[in-house]
């Protein structure tokens, strides 16, 4: 299990101690405030000097509540900004044209966009065809992950594949650990496996507290869910 340092638990721990003390006293002088914003700024400079420069991160967004796909495409965007080139495997909501393809149609010389399942399983009904389909969907993948050329590679909804049994999550670690060193992957979707997570660099987990469609029976929008 990973495990941080004793100096950056303590950084962690002298910052949030500084922002609670600032946040909740309404007695401290000027003086008083500016030499504990003065202390936070040194001990998240002395951070900032310490960490590596660069790394090629394995990122999963995960959990139940919605917008896994919508923080990936962030950075999607922000990799296209930089001018990297960027490829997205879809794995389950293919049966979709998503309008996120038309809005990157205008960086076409950086991008490459494969929609490969064929919409929701509870549409398509046939197991041996989602599993035919994940399989080729990965295959593509794996031709991304290994291609230096491409800075991100995004698997949108990969861990409903592996939550379903289309995937074996030892295939997919496989995979991951034949990444060049400075490649970012993202892997989507709700379940994601304890062996994943524990590989991954960056890990966010979506709650979920209220949505329209099961609080209210307000269908999926354009522009909102898809």
């Amino acid at each position: 299990m990973k495990s941080d340092t004793p100096e950056e638990l303590n950084s962690d721990q002298e910052i949030t101690r500084l922002i609670d003390e600032v946040m909740s006293s309404s007695s401290l002088n000027d003086d008083q405030y500016r030499k504990k914003m003065q202390r936070r700024k040194e001990v998240q400079d002395q951070r900032i000097a310490q960490a590596v420069p660069e790394k090629g991160l394995i990122i999963v967004n995960t959990g139940n509540g919605k917008g896994k796909t919508t923080a990936a495409l962030g950075m999607v965007l922000r990799s296209l900004g930089h001018g990297y080139k960027v490829a997205i495997v879809q794995y389950i909501k293919g049966g979709w044209e998503p309008s996120e393809k038309r809005v990157f149609d205008h960086w076409q010389d950086q991008i490459e966009f494969h929609a490969m399942g064929e919409g929701f399983t509870w549409e398509t009904q046939d197991r041996d065809r989602d599993l035919d389909k994940a399989s080729t969907a990965w295959d593509k993948s794996l031709e991304y992950i290994r291609n230096p050329d491409f800075k991100l590679v995004l698997l949108d909804e990969i861990n409903i594949a592996l939550k379903m049994g289309y995937l074996q999550v030892e295939q997919i670690l496989a995979g991951l650990a034949q990444k060049p060193p400075d490649k970012h992957v993202i892997l989507t979707g709700r379940g994601a496996p304890p062996a994943l997570i524990e590989r991954a660099d960056l890990v966010t987990e979506m709650t979920l507290v209220k949505h329209p469609f099961r609080d209210q029976g307000v269908k999926a929008q354009p522009g909102i869910e898809y």
